[in-house]
C-alpha cells in the first residue's frame, strides 16, 4: 500500500498518483525528495486532483495500470 496524492483524473475510471518519499543521498548525507507517478483504477471517479488517497497493487487492469485505489485520505479544498 502506498499514499499519495492525484495530480491528473483526465481520463475514465484511472487516476495518476504521485508518491513522494524522502531518501539519504549514499555519500553527501543529504535528504533528497524522490517521486514516482502511478495510474491507478479509480471505480467511480471519485477522486479528484489534489485528494490524498491510498492505493494498492492488484492484477494488470491494462498495458500501465496495476494499482487500485482503496480510499480517499483527505479530500483537495
Amino acid at each position: 500500500m502506498k499514499e499519495g496524492t492525484v495530480v491528473s483524473d483526465a481520463m475514465d475510471k484511472t487516476v495518476v498518483v504521485q508518491v513522494d518519499r524522502l531518501t539519504h543521498h549514499p555519500l553527501y548525507r543529504r535528504t533528497l525528495r524522490r517521486s514516482a507517478r502511478f495510474k491507478a483504477h479509480d471505480e467511480g471517479n471519485e477522486c479528484k486532483v489534489g485528494d490524498l488517497v491510498r492505493i494498492t497493487e492488484c492484477r494488470p487492469l491494462s498495458a500501465q495500470k496495476r494499482w487500485r485505489v482503496t480510499g480517499i485520505l483527505r479530500r483537495a479544498e
